[in-house]
Formats: structure tokens, C-alpha cells, sequence
């Protein structure tokens, strides 16, 4: 048994498919083939069951591949400790960011991470929840930066900032008249959204009412966005509001921060979080870029040191 064929055969149970998991590690599927038939007769079981279409795997298939999944973890500790031992962070770390946050950490992270780690590769994409799930889960990303809890036993959470959600209106609303608001100063039936899939989106239904959906259908038309930016402008444009997160409006002038109303408290506020498998051991690594995405947001908004490596912590969360 070697390490190799636990990984041919992880990528196969991820991929359900011997052409793609060749794809993925980078061979051809022969040789792929041959290994893990080379596994089977040495273990004198099945792994997979390759006559149905998806690849399906076989009852002690899926013990094996769980405790594959455990053993190709603890060998990536042994790169781990090297790095620990020398002080050098190095090598490749895919990470994704969910929309409505990727505008206002990556630029920044990029920016400072690679040239304090020039080292470390990041590779990084934007991912709505349901695809960062799937993606850890098939091993596809290392981790992600996104709005917690997920309530999903097999990923770990580390909560790194509250941000708050804000309104803004187009001008002459009669909200702007208030320092703070409520969700009962919003008209429902004239919100812009952004698309589903974004869990902005259900938050922000959760903060308002659950008629929204149905006062918009009287509308005489209606749009949803999947860009935080273009729900500000189609207020401009078009009348209305919509709800932001905070950091969408560091960079706002001066005319634009009017149009902005906090909510009275209880405070409306999401979390957000790093995220990673439940087998997830760079550490080192994973501290690191939680260092570094601290410092692109306001302190006030930051989790305290001690609290950060909690998976679940009360908060005033949607």
C-alpha cells in the first residue's frame, strides 16, 4: 500500500469517475487503473463497484477511503512540522471567498500575503456557500472565507470578524430624516436583492420580513444582482434601497455615506469566518492568512485572539 494509490483512490470516491480522478492527479488513467487494482487484490476487497455510471463505492469502499482521507491528512503534518521547524511558510494553498466579500479582502490580502510570503502560491476563486461545501469536501479548495455558522459536522470554523449590515437609501427617502433605523422603517416591496445562492440574500430577507418576496412580485418589474456594487447603483439609478455589508462602504465619499443608515441595535451583523475540513492540518499557514485578513478590517470588528479558534460563538448574527 502506498501513499500514492490512497490518493488515486480518494480522488476516484471525490470524482466518481477513473478519466476525471487521472485528470485531477495529473496521470493517465491507466496507470490510475492499475494502482488501484494493484490496492484491491492486495486488500482482497472492492473498492468500487464499476459497473454503474457515476463510479459507485462499494460498502467497505467507503470505510476505506474515510480512513484514506485520515491517513493522506496526517502525512501532509510531516511538511507541516518541517515548515514549523524552519520558520518558512511554502507551496501551494487554494482558498476561495465568497462575492459579497472578495471585493473588499482580496486586493488587500493579495497585496500583502504574497509579498510577506512570497513563498506560498495562493490560489485563490470565488465560490457561493453551497460550492465552498462541496469543493472542501471534495478536496478541491483548502479553505474559504465566508459567512458562518454553516452547521456542517465535518468543517471547522474560525470566526475572525462581526460586520455589520447597513441601508442605503436613494435620496429623499424618508428613512434618511432618522440617525438610526429599524426593519420597520423599510418598505419591503421596493429592496433590491442580490441573486439566490447568495446567503447575503437570506440573511437580509430574515432581517426584513418573510412577505418580501411576495411585495415584490407586485412590482412592476424587478432585478436581482449578484454584485454588492451594482445593488448600489440600481439605488441610484432607480430608487429604493437595498441593504449593505459594512465594509462595501469604506471607500464610499462623502455624498454616498449620507445616503447610509446603521439599525438600532440589536445590530444586524454577519459573521465571517475561515473555513476548512474537518482533516484540515497546515495550520501554520491557515494562522497566517488569518493574520493578514485581520488587518484589512476595522478592529472594532474583530474577534478577540482567545475566542478565535472556537467553532460556534453567540453572537447577534441574522
Amino acid at each position: 500500500m502506498t501513499i500514492t494509490q490512497l490518493e488515486y483512490v480518494v480522488a476516484v470516491a471525490t470524482y466518481k469517475s477513473f478519466v476525471s480522478a487521472a485528470e485531477k492527479c495529473f496521470v493517465t488513467q491507466p496507470t490510475l487503473s492499475m494502482q488501484i487494482q494493484k490496492l484491491e487484490d492486495e486488500l482482497g476487497v472492492k473498492l468500487f463497484d464499476r459497473n454503474k455510471h457515476p463510479i459507485a463505492i462499494t460498502a467497505m469502499g467507503e470505510a476505506i477511503v474515510e480512513q484514506a482521507r485520515i491517513v493522506l491528512s496526517e502525512c501532509d503534518k510531516i511538511n507541516e512540522l518541517i515548515q514549523l521547524q524552519q520558520n518558512n511558510l511554502a507551496g501551494k494553498f487554494r482558498f476561495a471567498v465568497i462575492p459579497t466579500v472578495a471585493p473588499y479582502i482580496l486586493p488587500g490580502l493579495l497585496e500583502h500575503y504574497s509579498a510577506k510570503y512570497p513563498d506560498v502560491k495562493l490560489d485563490v476563486k470565488e465560490l457561493e456557500t453551497h460550492q465552498v461545501i462541496t469543493a472542501l469536501r471534495n478536496n478541491e479548495i483548502d479553505a474559504a472565507l465566508l459567512s458562518t455558522p454553516l452547521e456542517e459536522n465535518d468543517i471547522k470554523e474560525y470566526p475572525l470578524f462581526y460586520e455589520p449590515f447597513v441601508a442605503y437609501f436613494s435620496e429623499g427617502e424618508k428613512a434618511l430624516k432618522k440617525r438610526l433605523i429599524s426593519p420597520s422603517d423599510i418598505e419591503l416591496d421596493r429592496i433590491w436583492l442580490l441573486n439566490e445562492g447568495h446567503c447575503m440574500r437570506n440573511q437580509i430577507i430574515n432581517l426584513c420580513s418573510d412577505q418580501v418576496q411576495r411585495l415584490q412580485s407586485e412590482r412592476a418589474y424587478r432585478y436581482e444582482s449578484s454584485n454588492v456594487e451594482t445593488l448600489r447603483k440600481l439605488v441610484d439609478k432607480n430608487k429604493g434601497f437595498t441593504v449593505l455589508p459594512e465594509l462595501a462602504t469604506v471607500e464610499f465619499n462623502e455624498d454616498q455615506m449620507e445616503k447610509i443608515r446603521y439599525f438600532e441595535d440589536p445590530e444586524p451583523v454577519r459573521e465571517i469566518s475561515l473555513v476548512t475540513s474537518g482533516h484540515f492540518v497546515r495550520l501554520t499557514l491557515l494562522q497566517s492568512l488569518m493574520d493578514e485578513i485581520l488587518q484589512l478590517v476595522p478592529e472594532k470588528m474583530r474577534v478577540q485572539k482567545k475566542n478565535r479558534k472556537v467553532l460556534r460563538i453567540q453572537s447577534a448574527k441574522l
